[in-house]
């Protein structure tokens, strides 16, 4: 059952925030929606917001309504990670637990009974809205940032037969290789890196998976290039594997949603050619 928590009116459409409880994750989960002016079932595209965001964040921030309403796809945002889940130290850090879900199954306690992201994500949420707001599901996009990034590539190398189309903003492209995704991925799954690698996108291209043409824009002035992204060396995997991959490169941008606003519209277009294709 879906709790409808509040509805807007937004470039014709309309922007909704909803709560469910979750198989999955075995608590509530809530989520954002946008449902654009077209009728009929639409495509789905989901985007996956980064580090301490919430299902609120990109429906506020990233001005992404009016580019879905004129190409008519709905917008589905997700919360990052599960809340209140009564966790010790789920709370401790930004970069890990709450707010920090990575988008995968946690296999280590005290995480495993709640954070899993993945399959919440892909065989719960995504099916669910599908149904109850009448998408298309043989139309589903993804994309994301930073943490989120990480997200869409990975699940749309992972799950090639749910998401047609897939992009990606300042994403951690080779999470074994940076601090955030060493913690997360040590927190998270124990310290086989074998398990590792299988969420980590650059990895995961090396290894075979595939997935349709990937967009992914960066900034050069991102504090976190050097250290947490490297989309060089996703891109280089991308290069060898034949991968198809536009990575875009940007002066003066940094990391927040101000270089988000500012390629909206490039990435809701690029996923609506797919989407939106006979």
């Amino acid at each position: 059952m879906i709790e409808t928590l509040s509805e807007h009116a937004c470039f014709g459409g309309v922007q909704g925030f909803y709560r469910h409880t979750s198989s999955s994750i075995g608590l509530p989960m809530r989520f954002g929606l946008y449902r654009p002016p077209q009728p009929g079932p639409r495509p789905l595209l989901v985007y996956l917001a980064g580090l301490t965001c919430t299902e609120e964040t990109f429906a506020i921030k990233a001005g992404a309504q009016q580019f879905a309403a004129e190409h008519g796809l709905m917008l589905l945002s997700p919360d990052t990670s599960p809340r209140d889940t009564g966790v010790e130290g789920a709370d401790a850090a930004w970069d890990f637990g709450t707010g920090a879900g990575f988008y995968l199954d946690a296999t280590q306690a005290p995480w495993s009974p709640h954070w899993h992201m993945e399959s919440y994500l892909c065989a719960e949420l995504a099916p669910l809205v599908l149904q109850h707001f009448m998408g298309r599901v043989d139309r589903v996009g993804i994309f994301g940032h930073s943490m989120g990034g990480h997200g869409a590539l990975t699940l749309a190398l992972r799950h090639p037969a749910l998401f047609k189309s897939v992009s990606a903003l300042a994403p951690i492209a080779a999470p074994t290789q940076c601090p955030w995704g060493q913690k997360a991925l040590a927190g998270y799954l124990g310290n086989d890196r074998v398990e590792w690698a299988r969420h980590d996108a650059t990895e995961l291209i090396k290894a075979g998976a595939r997935c349709p043409a990937i967009l992914i824009d960066v900034g050069l002035a991102d504090k976190f290039l050097p250290d947490q992204l490297h989309p060089h060396l996703f891109e280089s995997a991308c290069q060898d594997g034949g991968q198809a991959l536009t990575l875009r490169r940007h002066e003066g941008y940094d990391h927040s949603y101000y270089f988000i606003s500012s390629f909206m519209r490039d990435h809701i277009a690029h996923h609506a050619q797919v989407l939106n294709a006979p």
